[in-house]
Order: structure tokens, then C-alpha cells, then sequence
């Protein structure tokens, strides 16, 4: 079996009847959205993504859990709550993305939480900076049922890795990596499907076919590379890469760099996912990192009555008029298959 088979095959064992309509239903009012321009939202979430913890042990620059930068509130996701939203939404969602902000390994009861997804027929992926990974752990992420283990690998040496990753030790990661892979040939699972990230900077652009190499010789599944977000790219940005397929932003004439993309006004992604903090704020997508665009708190008010509620109504219809208008929006590169 091809490892991408595998992968393909666990996401299809969770396909049911009723999440099947629901993704319908979410499609059909999108496109009727796009259509008509108002509005139209049916179903429920497709994906969700939970955020386990704000916590993080690594420094990123560009991160505002590395940065130490975060207005909201911090702490770990408690099991009692993520069960009971997963209890009211896992007949209709496929996805389950554990990670937002912060590095998920930190909550102690993290695996324990797949787990849970895992029993409720839930397609389980989650974001690690690999450095949580010791043997306990690797054996029990196995065990757990996580469907897709993304880990980021940022450079090939230590000396380019930690130019982004603060404080990380690739070493470390690597080793962990290593552990998983044995895990699943001891065990005989073909899950988690393993993806090495690798978020392409100038500092590592050049070793983008070393990586391919590295994660070949572990046993590693799959290779992503990602480009790069940039708060302070107008000026130009030390970590913008070279080479322009791998960038989001390009200078113009007048030396002022933007992103190349024109912003569309419509976003799939408001309509087919969502994003809930630790202590249960819901917010439009992950690129509100702070929670800034509150739409309600789902340890108070049901998640269907929010998602159908007046705060996500009004976001939708002001997404709908002028994305440039809303803050997230402006460096996204959701919708935008334009280029300037």
C-alpha cells in the first residue's frame, strides 16, 4: 500500500451519509453566496480547528505565541469542554485540526483528546514543532488514532533551523520524527500519515531538495513546503525569500513591497471551517491569531446558534462588500488566485 493510499483510505472511513449532506449544503450556499452576494449559509463546519494550548516552548519570530505577543487570554484546552463540543459537532464535521496557536504536545491531555476525536469517527490531524516527541509520546500518538502528524522542519542543519525556529534543536525533532516512523512499523498502523513542513524563508531556501532527501532517508511520509506570512513586509523583510514562487510579497515599483495576490471578496474558508481558542472563543479563521473578530463563546452559547448567530451574519456580510476592509483579511491567500 503506497503511503498516500493509506492516508486516503482513513479519511474515507469517515465519510458518512449525514456529513456527506452537510458538505453538501455548506458548498451549495457558498456558491450561492458568490452568486447572489448576500449571505446564504447552510450545514455546519466541515473542518474545525481547536486550539490545545496558547503555550509554546520555541521563540518564531513571525509567531505571536513565540513572540510572547498575545493580548487575549493564555492556558491549555480542558478536556470536559473539547468532549462536549466535539459531542455536539462530530456527526457533521470531517476534520478535526488540533492546533492554532501555541505547540499542542504542551497540554498534557492533548492525546488523550485525539483519542476521543479518534472514537468519534473524526478525521485528526495536528501541527507539532517536534520537540514534545520522546518515545512515550511517539508510541502514544500512534495509539491515539491522530490521522496526520504535521511536523515543522524549517532547515536541514541546526545552524539554518534555528535562524527561524528560536531555541529549537533540530537534532531533537529529528530524532522524534525517527521515533513515530518506528512506532508505526512496531504497531502495524498506517496512521499518522507523517508530513514534514518546511516554511520556505531566505534563510533556507536553499536547502529546499535537502529536505526532500532528509525526509525520505527517516521514512517520512510526505514533504510541504509553506510561504512564508510577514507582519512588516512593506519594506522589505529579511525573511522573504528569494525566489519569487516561494514568496507571498513582491516589490513594486516604487520599492514598497505588498502581497502579489489581489483579495477576492468571498472567502471558502469562512464558510466551510472555523476556529475555537482554548477557552472557547470562536473566531472566523486562523489568521485572527488574537482573537480580535469575537464571535461568540461557545462555553456559553451553543456553536449552532453562533455559527447561524447575528456576530457571524454581520462578518460575512462585510467580508462580502470589501475584504481589504477587514485586518486578517489583507494578507491572506485565501481567494486569491489573482495576481497583480
Amino acid at each position: 500500500m503506497t503511503l498516500f493510499r493509506a492516508d486516503s483510505l482513513n479519511f474515507i472511513r469517515k465519510i458518512t451519509l449525514r456529513r456527506s449532506w452537510n458538505f453538501a449544503k455548506v458548498l451549495t450556499s457558498y456558491y450561492l453566496t458568490r452568486l447572489t452576494r448576500r449571505p446564504i449559509q447552510w450545514g455546519l463546519p466541515v473542518t474545525l480547528s481547536i486550539e490545545p494550548t496558547t503555550a509554546c516552548n520555541l521563540r518564531c519570530p513571525e509567531c505571536p505565541s513565540g513572540l510572547r505577543a498575545f493580548t487575549r487570554a493564555t492556558g491549555n484546552l480542558k478536556t470536559d469542554f473539547f468532549r462536549q463540543l466535539t459531542d455536539e459537532l462530530h456527526r457533521d464535521l470531517f476534520y478535526l485540526y488540533f492546533y492554532f496557536q501555541g505547540e499542542p504536545y504542551i497540554n498534557p491531555q492533548f492525546l488523550d483528546m485525539v483519542q476521543y476525536a479518534h472514537k468519534r469517527g473524526l478525521f485528526t490531524v495536528t501541527s507539532t514543532n517536534g520537540h514534545f516527541l520522546d518515545d512515550e509520546n511517539a508510541r502514544r500518538t500512534v495509539e491515539s488514532g491522530l490521522d496526520r502528524l504535521i511536523i515543522s522542519v524549517d532547515g536541514t542543519t541546526q545552524e539554518t533551523y534555528e535562524q527561524y525556529r528560536k531555541d529549537g534543536n533540530l537534532d531533537q525533532v529529528l530524532e522524534g520524527a525517527r521515533r513515530v516512523v518506528a512506532w508505526k512499523r512496531r504497531l502495524g498502523a498506517g496512521h499518522p500519515h507523517i508530513i514534514f513542513q518546511f516554511l520556505v524563508v531566505r534563510p533556507n531556501e536553499h536547502q529546499i531538495p535537502e529536505i526532500f532527501r532528509l525526509a525520505k532517508s527517516i521514512g517520512v511520509d510526505e514533504v510541504k513546503l509553506k510561504t512564508a506570512q510577514v507582519y512588516d513586509y512593506r519594506e522589505g523583510h529579511p525573511l522573504i525569500p528569494t525566489q519569487a514562487r516561494y514568496a507571498r510579497y513582491q516589490a513594486g515599483p516604487d520599492g514598497r513591497w505588498a502581497p502579489k495576490h489581489v483579495i477576492a471578496n468571498h472567502c471558502w474558508k469562512l464558510w466551510h471551517s472555523c476556529v475555537v481558542t482554548w477557552d472557547g472563543l470562536v473566531v472566523p479563521c486562523c489568521f485572527d491569531k488574537d482573537a480580535v473578530h469575537r464571535l461568540g463563546n461557545v462555553k456559553t452559547h451553543r456553536f449552532r446558534n453562533l455559527w447561524q448567530g447575528q456576530a457571524y451574519r454581520a462578518f460575512r456580510r462585510k467580508l462580502l462588500k470589501g475584504r481589504q476592509e477587514i485586518d486578517i483579511c489583507t494578507n491572506c491567500t485565501e481567494g486569491c488566485s489573482v495576481y497583480k
